[in-house]
């Protein structure tokens, strides 16, 4: 489901989404609001669960990617779908907790993970850890010895391959703090390394190349590079690879520029090359993994705010400055990331004047989009932002001290909320005033 299908505008030219009224939304809830579509989260999950059943059967498994959208409720609902899980952090891996999800069907990534957060993984029982780097794995066979535990891990490997992304979010090539590299024989002195751990057996490959990826020739490329790696394992050191994990970073349709292949086109071209290169080089085909997250939870979700000042500065710029900002979506400020921009009260309006959308926190690059078009708007309108399910409440914060929105499931008609928002309360939770604080 890459277009925006499941939006609708009613006989009021107000925005619908999953069957409910955006300004009734708003005007329940208040603004700035997640919504995120239940149906659609659940359909994307189900595009990529039935393509990897399709290539792999039972030989496959798809990964949500929790670090797009972690809530208990979607992690519920990617184990009602079927899906395994990718987590990067303690926090991540406590919510897949309270959540009642099935650990072995965790894997847990990160580039630092902290003696804590492994020990919470052994703990856990998370079918894996993927292991960053050389530091990890000698901490990790040693809490591993001292819990009395065996685990079997994957390698992050470094492919060396240039997914045409953004630089911030491209983790595929050398020079990037994840994983261990291949053109400098950094990673298989890794996987040598393995063969000293008495805890420890390698069993997997994992690799990331990047984010927001339009093509699936560097997926095809990835997955051949990969294999080479393991074919070389296997011949010179004896390690049997049993489990490749291609990661995700599928790209998503964020305004009317973007074409994204269908998701479920990179599961049948990477299943070809897969089948293609194991007859070459006599290997087992392996257990599939890929971790789409993007893909699945952005499409599914929209941010509305409520339009304060309108700012027109003759022969310069207009500002449209709304109750929200780099607080709850960083992306523009980070990535320069391109959105949609709708008045959810007046979908008749048309999409001809030109403005920068900016928010309410004390820095100049507090803007959510520059030169973008939208109709006309006015102090007390609605603002939707499209495709803003991932990466937006999951990168939120509380810069000037600004609360985070509420979060709220929609589905046929029916919303609940699945996060409350954040009261001034919650902002001085963790303070402390020492009582001989004094001029």
């Amino acid at each position: 489901m890459t277009a925006n299908t499941h939006l609708q505008i009613n006989d009021e030219n107000h925005l619908v989404i999953g069957g409910c009224d955006t300004t009734a939304l708003a005007a329940e809830y208040g603004t700035p609001l997640y919504v995120m579509d239940e149906q659609v989260i659940r359909e994307n999950m189900r595009l990529y669960r039935d393509a990897m059943m399709r290539q792999y059967g039972s030989r496959g498994l798809v990964l949500y990617a929790s670090k797009a959208f972690c809530t208990t409720a979607v992690c519920r609902i990617a184990h009602q779908e079927g899906l395994g899980l990718d987590v990067v952090s303690g926090g991540e891996l406590y919510t897949a907790l309270q959540a009642g999800f099935p650990m072995e069907k965790v894997y847990f990534h990160g580039n630092n993970k902290s003696p804590e957060e492994l020990t919470l993984a052994l703990l856990s029982g998370v079918g894996r850890i993927v292991v960053d780097n050389v530091q990890e794995l000698a901490l990790l066979d040693k809490r591993a010895a001292e819990l009395g535990k065996n685990i079997c891990i994957s390698v992050r490997v470094k492919p060396g391959v240039d997914a045409h992304t953004h630089d911030f979010i491209q983790t595929g090539k050398i020079d990037s703090k994840f994983g261990v590299a291949l053109e400098n024989g950094e990673a298989f002195a890794f996987a040598a390394k393995t063969l000293e751990m008495p805890h420890i057996t390698l069993t997997g490959l994992h690799c990331h190349i990047g984010s927001q990826i339009f093509d699936l020739e560097p997926f095809e490329v990835t997955a051949g590079i990969m294999l080479g790696f393991a074919a070389e394992l296997k011949e010179k050191l004896g390690i049997i690879i049993h489990e490749l994990n291609l990661g995700g970073g599928f790209g998503i349709k964020y305004t009317e520029e973007d074409d994204p292949v269908e998701y479920d086109q990179y599961i049948a071209a990477v299943s070809v090359t897969v089948n293609r290169i194991c007859r070459e080089k006599g290997l087992e085909r392996p257990f599939m993994l890929m971790e789409p997250g993007r893909s699945i939870a952005a499409p599914a979700g929209i941010t509305l705010y409520r339009v304060g000042t309108v700012k027109d500065i003759a022969n310069v710029r207009k500002y449209v400055a709304v109750d929200g900002g780099m607080h709850d979506n960083p992306r523009y400020a980070l990535y320069e990331s391109k959105y949609t921009f709708l008045l959810a009260n007046r979908m008749d309006v048309p999409r001809t004047d030109c403005v920068t959308v900016a928010g309410k926190c004390c820095e100049s690059g507090d803007l959510l989009g520059k030169d973008v078009l939208m109709g006309e708007a006015k102090p007390g309108d609605l603002m939707a932002v499209l495709a803003t399910g991932a990466y937006n409440y999951s990168m939120s914060m509380n810069y000037n001290r600004n609360t985070r929105p509420a979060v709220v499931l929609v589905r046929d008609g029916k919303h609940r909320m699945i996060v409350r928002r954040e009261t001034y309360q919650d902002i001085i939770r963790n303070d402390l005033m020492p009582d001989d604080l004094h001029p």
